[in-house]
């Protein structure tokens, strides 16, 4: 039996001023093979996926490289490799990556945090990494006992082995870093986690609870100045009279132009703000000024009377419908949505000769850092982009825009500088979730199954502006998705999108094109099962043939609500199904109507089958997250143009759903051992359909445009 000894780190890791032990970099390469290496954890590494640290005094460490923004990533990503690894939960401490090339998604170009990919995109690689780290542990036990590998096992960090052998992995780390890695490491079978799938405690709850995390706000660095900024009010604008205005006040260290707008820096925040909001600016005039929200709706009209992209087509639509019994024609809308995260927009930069520091809750770190570069002509390797937590990301922190700002401010001026945003600057310079006017078409034959379906969306293109290359021949599929990749049997199907873009910058809002397009076609079908007189559970579900993950959650949600089942005096139910992001939802709503015409919603009953589950907790908060994120836009959401400016401006004009306006929310999560799904975003696209579908029944009333609260 050996003895756990504490090692000098300088035996393995002597180039390192920051670890011991072994410390295990992956990257996961097309031919499928795990390569491994030990490093310094020096951020330049390029060859990198994920990484573990096994500490010669038995501590593991795990870095993330993805932005914790109350998803539960800290817990998810270390849970997995701490699993495959066989470490005890409490041995682990995690830390936040730098920027590197090594935790980018595979076959993604850039390292994210978005699109609910974090799990279902680096399973594998999560797992690969672990197992591979487990067996190179398993093998220098071996070695050392003189016994076969397949003698020996890992466990609550430990290898053990025949007659009582047994070793930390601690006194494993520097032998198993001297080991070629396995080329094919075996992770464990599903019967066999510890960690994986069941509810481990998360670790960025302490921090949270005892008030000691770090957001993005809460940064100080020594010498650091505040900068509050005026953007210019209408997209697209400038300011007309710098020179008049750029006098510095008292108290004010400076005065200066900064893309989109104008910033006053001081030794604090306050004055800053005082300061920029006294400017009497003037802005230049841009083609948009006149453009209001009944404006953009025309335009949206108009360009559904052109031509458009057609994004899916399946059968003869016309021959559908003219032997159609009957045709249903509908229009639906909706607006353009803030993000409206619950921590201000901001952003630290530390420019120096020789390299620059970034502090920002970012969903993007790599573009943070291309940004910083492009700006201070710096090296990518000189830049340095720390990610605290994130107040709310919902797609807002993948942009740059305070980036660019507060790195502009500085480099001029020579010190670190804090951009701090206020709310109302947030709320009318965001990067929205677009509008769209979609138009739907659809015919039943005598026993009221659907024949024909036609559905035409117009809304501006996010990536036409985030990456051009993506829209082929004016169709950005992901202004799209949700709309043409139905489960339905509809018969003869054809899906168009048309462009339209403005002066308002569109960008990613949590669940993206699903968010709008599950609100018209979950509606429009609920439509079609009034007009065949059917029951709308039913009715779906007897379209669904070709999708048994669909009909599962359905089933699931309708009978954990006692569909069919009476209800109290008042109350009614609507329903509505919908994938996104490799998960399967069904949501049940349960309405009733005041008086005044008010809704309230008093209970949302969720079913998902979002593969194999990392940590139920973890499910379950996300899809509370999601219901109360799109209930608020469902009822209550909307950014209106005038004058082509944001009229909202915080949160007595924005709302959000209040606690006493919160309804009951349950959970039910279909075992399943197929690959993860996500599960950031795909409990936001059900609820609004749902809700407006419990509505119908209530009143009779088919609302087609949101917000449902007027």
């Amino acid at each position: 039996m050996t003895k756990t000894s504490d090692l000098n780190r300088r035996d393995f890791l002597k180039a390192s001023a920051v670890t011991s032990g072994l410390l295990f970099g992956f990257e996961l390469r097309f031919d499928g093979r795990m390569a491994a290496a030990a490093t310094s954890g020096d951020p330049k590494e390029t060859s990198l996926h994920a990484f573990i640290e096994v500490n010669t005094s038995d501590r593991v460490t795990i870095l993330v490289g993805k932005s914790e923004m109350g998803q539960g990533i800290y817990t998810s990503i270390p849970a997995i490799l701490a699993d495959e690894l066989g470490a005890r939960w409490d041995q682990v401490r995690i830390e936040q990556a730098l920027p590197s090339p090594a935790f980018r998604n595979p076959g993604r170009g850039t390292m994210i945090t978005g699109g609910s990919t974090s799990i279902r995109e680096n399973w594998d690689t999560l797992r690969n990494a672990g197992a591979a780290v487990r067996e190179m542990l398993i093998t220098a036990a071996s070695n050392r006992w003189g016994v076969k590998p397949s003698e020996c096992w890992a466990e609550n960090g430990l290898v053990r082995g025949p007659d009582k052998y047994l070793a930390t992995f601690g006194s494993l780390a520097i032998d198993a870093g001297k080991l070629t890695p396995p080329a094919s490491p075996t992770p464990k079978s599903a019967d066999k986690y510890t960690l994986i799938g069941t509810a481990v405690p998360r670790r960025d709850t302490p921090a949270k609870v005892e008030g000691k995390a770090q957001y993005g706000i809460d940064v100080k660095v020594p010498g650091m100045v505040y900068a509050a900024v005026r953007n210019a009010p209408v997209f697209g604008a400038d300011v007309a009279n710098l020179d008049e205005v750029s006098k510095v006040p008292d108290g004010i260290l400076a005065i200066e132009a900064v893309p989109n707008g104008v910033a006053a820096v001081a030794e604090t925040w306050w004055p800053a703000k005082k300061a920029v909001e006294a400017l009497k600016l003037k802005f230049t005039k841009t083609d948009a000024d006149g453009l209001d929200s009944d404006g953009m709706t025309e335009r949206f009209r108009k360009a559904l009377g052109g031509k458009g992209a057609t994004a899916h087509t399946e059968g003869d639509l016309e021959a559908g419908l003219a032997g159609a019994k009957r045709v249903l024609d509908a229009e639906y809308e909706v607006p353009f949505l803030a993000h409206a995260t619950m921590e201000p927009q901001n952003c630290t930069a530390r420019v120096e000769k020789d390299g620059a520091d970034v502090w920002i809750g970012s969903q993007a770190q790599e573009i943070v850092q291309g940004v910083t570069a492009q700006l201070t002509g710096l090296p990518m390797d000189k830049i340095r982009v720390h990610t605290p937590f994130l107040g709310g990301g919902f797609g807002r922190r993948f942009e740059s825009d305070l980036v660019v700002q507060a790195v502009t401010l500085s480099k001029k001026l020579g010190r670190p500088v804090k951009v701090l945003w206020t709310r109302e600057e947030d709320m009318q310079h965001d990067f929205y979730r677009p509008a769209s006017l979609v138009q739907f078409r659809a015919g039943i034959d005598g026993e009221g199954k659907p024949v024909a379906w036609q559905n035409k969306v117009a809304s501006p293109s996010i990536m036409s502006r985030v990456a051009p290359p993506m829209v082929k021949d004016g169709l950005d599929t992901v202004s799209v998705e949700g709309a043409f990749n139905l489960p339905y049997d509809l018969g003869a199907v054809k899906v168009d999108y048309f462009m339209e873009n403005s002066h308002v910058p569109v960008g990613f809002w949590r669940s993206v094109g699903h968010s709008q397009n599950a609100f018209g076609v979950e509606c429009f079908l609920d439509e079609l099962a009034h007009a065949a007189g059917k029951d709308p559970y039913e009715y779906r579900r007897g379209l669904l043939s070709r999708s048994p993950r669909h009909r599962a959650v359905l089933d699931l949600a309708a009978k954990e609500a006692g569909w069919g089942e009476p209800l109290p005096k008042g109350r009614h139910r609507g329903i509505a199904v919908h994938e996104s992001f490799g998960s399967y939802v069904a949501q049940v709503a349960e309405v009733s109507v005041d008086k005044a015409g008010d809704p309230r919603v008093h209970r949302v009953v969720c079913a998902i089958d979002c593969g194999q589950v990392t940590n139920p907790n973890t499910v379950e908060a996300q899809m509370d997250s999601a219901i109360t994120f799109g209930l608020s836009a469902a009822l209550f959401g909307t950014i209106t143009l005038l004058d082509g400016q944001v009229e909202q401006s915080n949160f007595h004009d924005y709302m959000i759903l209040r606690m006493n306006e919160m309804p009951k929310v349950e959970v039910h999560i279909v075992p399943s051992t197929e690959a993860p799904g996500g599960v950031g975003e795909p409990g936001t696209p059900p609820i609004a359909p749902a809700v407006a579908n419990a509505l119908f029944a209530a009143t009779g009333k088919r609302l087609r445009k949101l917000p449902l609260v007027e």
